[in-house]
């Protein structure tokens, strides 16, 4: 055959139709624990799936505070080298994009100089410690001209691309209630440590930003901005063993649990509640939207799955619909395997990063789809309305 020989059995041809160079992006990850690990994940198989590529990532470099493990990471992912000082990191040359998967008090500081430094960033939700803290980053990122986005990964499941589909086109008419749950149980066990996730100085709130956040974001992407709220917070164990010493205990001095009544500038009224105290619930979201012309039902359990009821069908097969979400014509499925062939939760963040990085490379912007710095701003408005709400016993409005 022509162009081809043979090497032993195996047939070797030319290679036609493959761009001759593919353009590669220096990744630096802050953090190499579970959302480093996630991340990392999806900046590998994003090229191969997604093929090809926008551009390559190159793992340039990862950091982390202790080098026994971190220096392991780097090893296990594939990157080229590792810091524990993440301003090394911020520093390299190398490194294009920082993508700060560190707990919440680091997500500040680290992502200001990364854009200073001309880096595109990419920060794990909620966005900062407080409101102020949110806005400097944001202003860094807008003055630095970089590309910037919130790690709402839930934004880039298929089933709520079609959600958001069904209410822009109409479907469900105007919208009249938002309602969401995320529930787990993982710190039930009284003698669970007194972990980061559980110290305001590190965290700032409990389950209201971890959790919270994600049916937060996607009420502002689904249906609309937020007006004024009505919060209620509950912590269940106020001391827990110390990680460093088991015999000594500390105080937890944020939220095992919130709940939120939300009323929205469009008219719609909404309610969200988020614990890690609701036994047998592994990482349960269920979102309800219902309009003049339907509902929608989300459930993260089943992801890849919409539950659809429209009251213009006719009425002796009026009922809730069930939608897979698994065929080409779906937001990024196909990109994936044969329809009916479902995916996971770890495809969402390689969802997100193909969606970033085909922004940087392409100057798109990163909005509607994915989550800027404003956005996550303007969710932790929300996020510190309901903490005051809480405190004082009353409804707060949104600031403009």
């Amino acid at each position: 055959m022509s162009g081809e020989k043979e090497v032993g059995f195996v047939r070797m041809g030319k290679i036609s139709g493959v761009p001759k160079e593919i353009k590669e992006i220096g990744v630096g990850v802050l953090g190499y624990s579970f959302m480093g690990k996630a991340h990392t994940n999806a900046y590998i198989k994003m090229p191969i799936f997604f093929y090809p590529p926008p551009a390559k990532p190159r793992l340039v470099a990862i950091c982390g505070r202790t080098e026994s493990a971190v220096s392991e990471a780097a090893k296990r992912y594939g990157y080229e080298k590792y810091y524990t000082d993440w301003r090394s990191l911020v520093k390299d040359d190398d490194v294009e994009l920082v993508d700060n998967a560190l707990p919440n008090k680091m997500h500040a500081e680290p992502s200001i100089e990364a854009a200073e430094a001309g880096k595109h960033v990419l920060c794990e939700k909620p966005l900062a410690m407080n409101v102020e803290e949110a806005k400097r980053m944001y202003e860094a990122v807008k003055r630095a001209g970089v590309k910037h986005m919130v790690g709402f990964n839930y934004r880039f499941v298929p089933a709520i691309q079609l959600a958001k589909k069904l209410i822009d086109e109409g479907y469900l008419g105007e919208i009249l209630h938002y309602r969401a749950v995320y529930l787990q149980e993982w710190i039930m066990d009284p003698s669970f440590p007194l972990v980061w996730r559980l110290r305001k100085s590190m965290a700032a709130s409990g389950a209201l930003g971890d959790l919270g956040a994600h049916i937060i974001d996607l009420a502002r992407f689904l249906v609309g901005d937020v007006e004024s709220v009505c919060g209620l917070t509950k912590t269940f164990i106020e001391e827990r063993p110390l990680p460093e010493d088991p015999s000594r205990k500390g105080k937890v001095d944020v939220d095992d649990a919130f709940i939120a009544l939300l009323k929205f500038k469009n008219g719609a009224i909404g309610s969200v509640e988020a614990s890690r105290f609701c036994a047998g619930r592994k990482n349960y979201q269920r979102i309800e939207i219902h309009g003049t012309e339907g509902s929608i039902e989300f459930n993260l359990e089943r992801l890849n799955e919409l539950n659809v009821y429209s009251r213009r069908d006719a009425e002796d097969r009026m009922g809730f619909k069930n939608i897979l979400v698994t065929e080409t014509v779906h937001p990024f499925i196909d990109k994936w395997w044969p329809h009916g062939h479902i995916i996971g939760w770890e495809h969402t963040f390689v969802h997100e990063i193909y969606h970033l990085i085909d922004c940087i490379v392409n100057d798109k912007p990163i909005d509607p789809i994915g989550a800027t710095f404003y956005d996550g701003v303007k969710c932790q408005e929300i996020l510190e309305c309901i903490l005051k709400s809480a405190e004082e016993g009353r409804w707060v409005n949104i600031p403009l």
